[in-house]
């Protein structure tokens, strides 16, 4: 799960060396698929074929085996190499955030209540070495995202599939996972132990990617991994540089989502964000066509922008589905007490929190647990009007009708530092707003792998902390059930249902949404089990992400979809 990275101030001075030449422009607006000047305009990806597109990221290129990868849903780097059964929508805003076929020829026929799927694979599938691509290779490729020495994919067609929780992947078990079935070259049929209506979704994930069992080297397979996307390894250093080319073999007759317009795709890794920025903003060279897919750009910077209209059109603005909330352990004194929890949510001021987190052009406040965007289910409500500043005098009146009309002190945990928006600055912010309702907040800072051992472990999880949480595909499943959903609470530790909620009718409820293969039927579901969640005061929503990112003056066609808020490196293209 992403979150929204600290913000630096080195890409400001470039901007203000520049804009004494510009007159005021004000950048498009933060939803999700606007963005400023050429990259809202009409493309045609038949006009943009060529050059090299230069990608700048501050995170490492330490995984390239599909297996390992988490999800290819973003449309971003792994979507480059490897199709899956079906891949986002890959357009423009809230429609970006619908699944379609990619391998496959439809996105599934559910049967069985939606415990099974089928799927049939589209004519004339190659790898980037001409071999066609088959059903048994996409089952496959699932079968080894099982295996322990490949760890790191999504986890959930373990739970998912049939007797598949024990399955250690086929260098153990060459004899696979009974629960997928390839009755030919073009058919593979899934067995779920439960109904599943998101799981066209889930078939984004890379581990749908097909790996041929002939060339699978094991671990070793991430050297170079055979394409199936429009574009294969031409080198890769790992952690540092991965150079990708064309892959001679891909058809757009088979894959029309993908446009692959540049001929070559150049990606360096561990750089710092502050020298994305100003690279991609000073456009010298090659930097002229670079973009980056995780450095986004800070309100500091953004403000700048106003005064230099060239660069406000090469701004992207999208809408990453996550919120950052106060958790409640209500099986912990005085949060056992819904008065508590209550007077808590009215005093929090949400102005002061979104402004700790960089200001409204990167976080907007939130006082629903799901973030406001069609796909998830959202659906207003705001149980707790706390205003823009808090409500002292509603929180004290809660206060005093628990028990405690002199005031309390609790403690809140959270991260030593500010890196993920969770440290000392959102925490202080909090600490003010409560002491106006008569709450001592004391700080417990927590350094960030212990944050998470201690947090995540219900018999060490503190009462209150600072968490974030953000949807592994665009649906209100992957946001609600990990949180709430009482067979989720796991207590060994890696725990997210931090309220300890285990309510059967919540848990049924989960169920029989999970049976609804309608996407608007689901989110209406959705949304209406979060509404009714939120009645319970088990969290208290703060703000939901915005993302905003440069890329350079060559570029075209980046604009983001309501997938992950990110423009999609298959549709951009350099001049």
């Amino acid at each position: 799960m992403r979150k929204i990275p600290v913000l630096s101030a080195a890409l400001a001075l470039v901007i203000a060396g520049t804009a004494a030449c510009g007159s005021s422009s004000s950048p498009a607006s933060g939803k999700s698929g606007s963005t400023g000047g050429t990259a809202g305009a009409a493309f045609d990806p038949k006009s943009c074929q060529g050059g090299t597109l230069e990608v700048l990221n501050q995170a490492s290129i330490s995984k390239l085996d599909p297996a390992r990868l988490y999800t290819s849903g973003g449309g971003n780097i792994p979507s480059l190499l490897f199709r899956t059964l079906t891949t986002r929508n890959r357009l423009p805003g809230q429609e970006g955030a619908k699944p379609a076929p990619d391998l496959a020829t439809d996105l599934g026929t559910p049967s069985d209540g939606a415990k099974t799927w089928t799927y049939h694979l589209k004519d004339g599938l190659q790898y980037e070495d001409g071999t066609p691509i088959t059903a048994q290779d996409v089952k496959y490729g699932i079968e080894r995202s099982f295996a322990p020495e490949l760890s790191g994919g999504a986890p959930y067609l373990r739970d998912w599939l049939v007797d598949a929780s024990s399955y250690q992947g086929p260098y153990k078990q060459p004899d696979g996972i009974n629960a997928i079935e390839t009755p030919d070259t073009k058919t593979i049929i899934f067995h779920l132990s439960k109904p599943e209506g998101d799981f066209p979704l889930l078939a984004t994930a890379t581990q749908f990617a097909p790996v041929p069992k002939a060339k699978d080297t094991g671990v070793d397979y991430e050297k170079h991994p055979i394409s199936s996307g429009p574009y294969m390894v031409a080198s890769y250093e790992k952690k540092k540089t991965l150079d990708l080319v064309r892959n001679p073999h891909w058809s757009a007759t088979t894959d029309p989502l993908r446009y692959a317009c540049p001929d070559k795709i150049n990606i360096t890794a561990g750089l710092e964000s502050a020298v994305i920025n100003q690279r991609i903003a000073t456009g010298t060279g090659q930097d002229a066509n670079a973009v980056t897919t995780d450095a986004t750009v800070g309100p500091d910077q953004l403000a700048q922008l106003n005064s230099n209209p060239e660069l406000a059109k090469r701004v992207s603005k999208g809408e990453f589905p996550a919120t950052t909330y106060l958790a409640f352990n209500t099986k912990v004194k005085p949060f056992d007490d819904i008065r508590v929890r209550q007077a808590i949510s009215y005093a929090v001021n949400r102005t002061t929190a979104v402004n700790a987190a960089g200001g409204t052009a990167v976080a907007g406040a939130s006082t629903t647990f799901l973030p406001p965007q069609k796909a998830l289910g959202y659906q207003a409500y705001d149980y707790f009007p706390a205003g823009a500043t808090g409500n002292a005098a509603k929180a004290k009146e809660l206060l005093a009708q628990a028990g405690y009309s002199s005031g309390l002190s609790i403690d809140l945990y959270h991260e030593a530092d500010d890196a993920d928006n969770l440290g000392p600055k959102l925490a202080t912010s909090i600490q003010e707003a409560l002491k106006a309702a008569g709450i001592t907040v004391n700080l417990k800072p927590t350094d960030d792998t212990g944050y998470r051992d201690l947090t995540g472990k219900p018999s060490t999880e503190p009462g209150l902390s600072l968490q974030y949480w953000g949807a592994d595909w665009p649906s209100g499943g992957p946001f609600l059930i990990p949180v709430f959903d009482g067979r989720q609470i796991v207590e060994s530790g890696g725990n997210f249902n931090l309220a300890q909620l285990n309510d059967p009718a919540v848990n049924a409820e989960i169920d029989a949404i999970n049976q609804i293969t309608d996407p608007e039927q689901a989110q209406a579901r959705w949304g209406a089990l979060d509404a009714k969640l939120g009645q319970q005061a088990l969290t208290v929503p703060l703000f939901y992400e915005k993302d905003v990112y440069l890329f350079g003056k060559n570029v075209k066609n980046a604009v983001p979809d309501g997938w992950r808020g990110q423009y999609d490196l298959a549709r951009v293209s350099v001049k």
